[in-house]
Parts: structure tokens; sequence; C-alpha cells
């Protein structure tokens, strides 16, 4: 079934959004759910990400608030935007320290799942880590290095941050804990990327750059670092180099049916999604 159309709220001179009180209740049953289903699933670095943040509990923060913690703690801050964006102003955007947030939130309709990012997804399931030092120079790194490569190769590089950012999960000494934003701000993926049904693989970059994904199902597999700080030494490695051979070797078997329509994977060269 197609998804409502959204479209972004006006941001006033102070950088302020006129939130509704519906919106603002949306955003209320959202945090109070979320922050049941995630104990004892995310990883530590994002419970005291959202700790520092302290979102309110009935109302949609606003984002100067979010921004003052940010850039605080490492120097972040969040943008607002439309609700898809070119590929270039995305990576732009990471490459100043400045991670997009469309100005919308998902009516409760749509409650359990939307393909569009919306504000929840941004500040609830990303904010919190962009406290972290070794998450935000990653995406800066991820950014700069975007920009420096050509189009028909930035494809290709997102399953990058699709298997880390959007959908990453930890080892860690009390078990496997997620941190990928697309995980933390969804209630059946939180749940259900930890079960031991689903396949989980530790993260290597030639295969994560070798493994086709779809937006709109659960991700039939995850990609599992050894410790949060590894993440912020993936891109030390020659990722041109790495991005040819993956293009040799050929992509793996899709783990999931092909759409009935034609479609995209994640984040092609007309939007992002982030």
């Amino acid at each position: 079934m197609k998804g409502q159309a959204y479209t972004s709220k006006k941001v006033d001179e102070n950088g302020l959004v006129n939130w509704s009180e519906a919106e603002n209740a949306t955003w209320a049953k959202l945090v109070a759910r979320q922050t049941e289903v995630i104990k004892n699933r995310a990883c530590d670095e994002f419970v005291l990400g959202l700790k520092l943040l302290d979102f309110s509990a009935d109302k949609i923060p606003q984002l100067p608030d979010v921004n003052k913690v940010l850039e605080e703690c490492n120097g972040w801050g969040v943008e607002p935007v439309s609700a898809v964006i070119q590929p270039k102003e995305f990576f732009t955007l990471l490459a100043n320290k400045r991670f997009p947030a469309a100005t919308f939130i998902r009516t409760p309709e749509e409650l359990d799942y939307l393909q569009e990012p919306d504000i929840f997804h941004e500040l609830y399931g990303h904010a919190p880590l962009l406290t972290n030092k070794a998450y935000g120079d990653f995406m800066e790194a991820f950014g700069k290095m975007a920009l420096s490569e050509e189009p028909k190769d930035r494809r290709r590089l997102f399953r990058l941050f699709w298997f880390t950012i959007e959908f990453g999960l930890v080892a860690t000494d009390k078990g496997l804990r997620a941190y990928g934003g697309g995980i933390l701000s969804s209630i059946g993926e939180t749940q259900y990327c930890l079960e031991d049904k689903v396949e989980k693989i530790k993260f290597t970059l030639i295969d994560a750059l070798r493994t086709p994904f779809r937006i709109d199902i659960m991700q039939p597999l995850y990609f599992v670092l050894d410790k949060f700080e590894d993440l912020f030494t993936i891109l030390d490695n020659d990722i041109i180099k790495l991005i040819n051979q993956a293009k040799e070797l050929g992509d793996y078997a899709p783990l999931f049916p092909p759409k009935k329509k034609s479609q995209v994977e994640g984040a092609d060269e007309g939007s992002m999604r982030c």
C-alpha cells in the first residue's frame, strides 16, 4: 500500500517549528513505546546520547535545543530539510557536521512504519549517537569521501552507510546491541534484529559493499561490529579500491524477493534517504 505523501513544515527565523497538538501526541506515543523496547537492545553509547539530549516526552524537540547539546558534545548539529534531498546536499551536510532532518512527523495511521525518514527517525534514531566522537567522525568522513566519489559509485558506497549507520549491530560484553538509527527508531525492527532466526554476520567492508538491500522490508541480514570504536577506523581502508573490487566480484544474491514494480535501491541518484 502506498503511504501518505508528507511535506516538511516551515521553520521560522529562530529555527522553530509550530508543531500541532496532534503531532506532539504522535511524538509522545512513539517515544513512550520506543523507550521501553530499546531496553537491553540499544548499545550503551546510544543510551548515553539519549540521556544527554534529554528529549521531551510529550512534545517534539525544537532543533535549536537539540543543536545546543550536540555542539557542546561533538560539534555537530541537525539541519532542517525537505523529506527527500539530493545526494550531493546530503553528503555536503555530513561533511560539514550537519545531519539532515525532515520537519514532519508520521501520521497515527503509519505509526509502525514509514518509508520516508521523519523527525522521529532522525532525532530519536540518529541524534543520540551524534554525541559520540567515533560515530560523528565516521559520518563526517563518510560525507567527505562520498563527495569525492563518482556519482555512479555513490549508490554502492551508500551500502556502507546502510549497514552501519542505519542498520548496524555491535557485539558487547552484554550481548549483541543495536546502534543503527533505522533499527532504533522502529519498534518492530528493534525487536526483530536480535532474534535468533535472523542472519547476522561479522562486518567486513567488502561484504557490505557487495550486499544489496531493500528499504521497505525488515532487513534479512545485519552486519555486526566487534566493538563500537571500530566504526571510526572503517574509512581508514582504501575504499575506492574496495568499491572496484566489489564491482569486479559482483553482488551477492539478494536475500529478499524483488518488488513487483520497478524500484531503486535505498539511495539512488535522485534522492537520499537518511
